[in-house]
């Protein structure tokens, strides 16, 4: 498949993929806000239309989240995901000083856990680990 990668994404696009994928909308203030922190942002273009995004946030210690890895209904099981990941994690490599280490984490959505097995990320729980956790806080 032909697409640009780029590493820009306006809000607009950005909030259009979410609700493509059928993600729970946010405030544009708050989608743009969060774009604006993003450590590093991988977006693929076809034809001058958003497909696909993977953003990486990063404290720069030892701590990054894979965010929002998200593929336009319409271009999935194409590769684009395996893609998207596959320069994340070569980014987070191609950065990391000699001797470092760092954890990446990500949050899979529900039956995708395999997906990223592939990539070597380990399901929670395990032997060690307790299940991973979260919840949404509104003001």
């Amino acid at each position: 498949m032909d697409y640009e990668i780029t590493d820009t994404i306006t809000t607009e696009e950005y909030m259009e993929l979410r609700k493509a994928v059928g993600w729970e909308t946010i405030p544009y203030e708050q989608a743009a806000d969060g774009l604006k922190h993003t450590t590093r942002l991988c977006c693929f273009k076809k034809d001058g239309k958003t497909i696909a995004l993977a953003r990486i946030l990063w404290d720069y210690g030892y701590i990054i989240y894979i965010a929002d890895v998200i593929v336009r209904p319409e271009y999935q099981r194409q590769g684009l995901g395996h893609a998207l990941m596959t320069y994340v994690m070569e980014y987070i490599k191609s950065v990391l000083k000699p001797g470092y280490k760092v954890k990446v984490n990500l949050m899979s959505a529900k039956g995708k856990e395999a997906f990223y097995k592939d990539f070597g990320f380990v399901a929670r729980p395990d032997e060690t680990s307790g299940c991973g956790m979260h919840q949404w806080l509104e003001a």
